[in-house]
């Protein structure tokens, strides 16, 4: 045997494996392997297609996440409308519907499928001799946008299907339907994310799943862990089973994730208990439900019933009560994040609501206020939804005291008396002030972290006693601190301080670009930071610099040059920028980083485990010579940094013949430039 049959072999048993495991966990979540081994397995199955590019296929587990961020999505036709459902808001609208349907049937003993209704994204999937070639949102109900690149990161769709090639009926073409949805845990942790980074929350899980699936990143995709469940399949577009019901056990026997709580119901009755039953249930699932779909079982009779311009006539939606109470607006106080923002927070007479006592409710922003009417002392509606933060929907004005009062924005921070800014497209006030004690131990945190002075051993927990101790009340602070301060510390004895203290003692040396962003400055990301460290040269000029000079350094926009010049116009930050001199702190670009070379406006790509960088140090050994780290390999990309294990990527260069360079030989350049 040829070592590329040997190595085809290999591939192939590789991917059987990991499809295996990635049904076990993703689809039935019984896994029957440890986390490790599965990477291992896929790390053995990255190796052997990077050393043979020619046998990756679109269909690998190596594949989920490939090819640059979507310019645009494009519109698809379906192959059959996806129509929406009609809505029963009661027994006596769905006992129309069962009516309707016996005098189709002219049976009394049809049968009906129950689903539950889950509250996401529609998205219909298409596979090719078992391959997944194409997803596309429900759009229109006639056509929708595809979004393949996306639906390729979600873990529970299998991109290769053994089962769909050897279909019956001799079709090749099998489209799935499945609705798209974000586990509430998941959604949690997206709200934290976007909450700590001054971002607008999802208002709920189907929004957050459908701003996620519609972007324009695979790769952000990937990160917010969508799932799906599956209900629907044509085969060349007609439906491969006579009932309902097997299609469901079809589609589960051939690989695909489908809702383990459906139900066949014989008569109306076991139909209204079932949705009786999960409306108070639903509190028990890990993802949103806002009714349950009930569908006529019998694939004949859905076809004879038909469907109107917007629904069928086979199936309606139960829709739960929507979770919400009146209570009263006590008072209406200002809480300052992490970020800076200031949030209005309705205090309520507490209420219990869907499994819980609510007592206070975001108001967002002053827009929000103005939109809702609100005053304190109003009886308002509260709603929560998928356990988040829950939020007044509406406010009951004939019900509105005398004595209301209206709500008044504070016009300085609550906090710190600092100034308050708000951008032109923004709707949230901010304080700016970096000392705000609101804002300091992100501040802090942010500081340290290794994209920026990396202070190793200076993690959450250190930082919280040391604000407790009120030892450090900005960045410039951490240079004072001693070794007899440290040692008294929760475990922190004298060898973890003196490491800690030689940290930080490093950190003065790190570069300006470092610093600035270190300095959390809003909207300066990593590589705007280096590009101002770079062309001002010095923190000193560029704290004075104008707007109109900020705004003529290329890659800086109004936005940025307008926070930059807030940031540095409040005297408490200079204050602490002149600390940080007196501490012995970098504040000048060093000459070899303000340097000039041909990776000026230049797309690099870093893929695999480099030997002796960091990605974050090859990143910034880039940026300072004028290039950008990008996360896709395209056309635009000068040429791709591969390390151990580099995967789909380093294909992706060799098929567009985009030079390809080893760690050494990119050392090699960064001392040339």
């Amino acid at each position: 045997m040829s070592v590329k049959a040997r190595a085809e072999e290999q591939i192939a048993g590789l991917r059987e494996r990991i499809r295996y495991h990635e049904h076990r966990y993703y689809v039935l979540d019984d896994p029957e392997i440890a986390d490790r081994e599965f990477d291992e397995l896929v790390e053995q199955l990255k190796h052997l297609e990077a050393t043979h590019p020619e046998l990756v296929t679109p269909d690998s587990p190596t594949q989920r996440v490939g090819g640059k961020p979507a310019e645009g999505q494009v519109a698809v036709e379906h192959t059959l409308p996806m129509l929406s459902l009609d809505n029963a808001y009661g027994e006596s609208e769905l006992l129309d519907y069962d009516r309707r349907v016996q005098e189709s049937s002219g049976d009394s003993r049809t049968g009906f499928v129950c689903e539950l209704k889950i509250d996401g994204l529609s998205l219909a999937l298409t596979f090719e001799n078992g391959s997944l070639v194409r997803g596309v949102t429900r759009g229109d109900g006639l056509r929708g946008e595809d979004v393949t690149a996306n639906v390729r990161t979600i873990r529970s769709v299998p991109l290769h299907v053994p089962a769909l090639s050897r279909v019956e009926q001799g079709g090749e073409k099998v489209e799935v339907r499945g609705e798209v949805f974000l586990p509430l845990d998941s959604f949690r942790k997206l709200n934290r994310e976007r909450e700590q980074n001054g971002e607008p929350l999802f208002a709920n899980p189907r929004n957050a799943a459908a701003g996620t699936l519609r972007t324009l990143d695979p790769g952000v995709v990937a990160g917010r862990n969508l799932d799906i469940f599956v209900y629907q399949a044509l085969v060349d577009g007609q439906v491969p089973r006579r009932n309902h019901s097997e299609v469901l056990d079809w589609l589960k026997e051939a690989g695909f994730k489908v809702n383990p709580h459906w139900k066949r119901c014989a008569s109306m009755q076991e139909v209204t208990d079932f949705c009786r039953l999960w409306e108070d249930r639903r509190e028990s699932l890990g993802y949103e439900i806002d009714g349950v779909v009930v569908k006529v079982d019998s694939i004949p009779l859905q076809q004879d019933m038909g469907e109107t311009s917007k629904f069928p006539r086979w199936a309606v939606a139960w829709k739960f009560r929507a979770r919400q109470a009146t209570t009263v607006v006590n008072d209406i106080q200002v809480q300052v994040g992490r970020t800076g923002a200031l949030t209005p927070v309705a205090v309520l007479e507490p209420v219990r609501l869907a499994g819980s006592t609510i007592s206070r409710a975001t108001l967002h922003n002053l827009d929000e206020i103005a939109r809702l009417g609100i005053k304190i002392g109003d009886t308002v509606w509260v709603e929560k939804g998928g356990d988040v933060i829950p939020k007044v929907v509406r406010v009951v004005e004939n019900l509105r005291p005398p004595g209301a009062r209206d709500f008044v924005m504070p016009q300085r921070c609550p906090i710190c008396e600092g100034e308050v800014v708000r951008a032109e497209d923004e709707a949230v006030l901010r304080c700016i002030n970096l000392t705000c004690p609101a804002k300091i131990r992100e501040a802090l945190l942010h500081f340290c972290s290794r994209r920026a002075l990396r202070i190793e051993g200076l993690g959450e927990a250190l930082v919280d006693q040391l604000l407790k101790k009120e030892w450090v009340r900005d960045p410039s602070d951490l240079y004072a601190l001693k070794l007899e301060d440290l040692v008294g510390l929760e475990r922190m004895g004298p060898k973890s301080a003196a490491n800690l203290l030689a940290q930080i003692e490093a950190s003065k040396q790190r570069g300006l670009g470092q610093l600035v962003f270190g300095l959390g400055i809003r909207h300066v990301g990593e590589r705007t930071a280096m590009v101002l460290a770079r062309h001002f040269g010095t923190l000193e000029i560029l704290s004075r610099a104008s707007l109109e000079s900020l705004e003529s350094v290329f890659e800086v926009g109004p936005v940025v040059a307008a926070s930059v010049r807030q940031f540095f116009a409040q005297s408490g930050n200079r204050e602490i920028v002149e600390k940080l001199r007196l501490a012995g702190l970098n504040l000048e670009e060093r000459q070899e980083e303000s340097s000039t070379s041909d990776l000026q406006g230049q797309q690099v790509v870093l893929t695999g485990r480099l030997a002796t960088l960091t990605r974050e140090e090859a990143g910034r050994m880039i940026a300072l010579r004028g290039g950008r780290v990008t996360s896709s390999v395209s056309k635009k990309t000068a040429f791709v940094v591969a390390g151990e294990d580099a995967g789909g990527k380093l294909a992706k260069a060799r098929q567009l013949d985009i030079p390809v360079m080893d760690e050494t030989e990119f050392l090699e350049l960064m001392r040339e430039q």
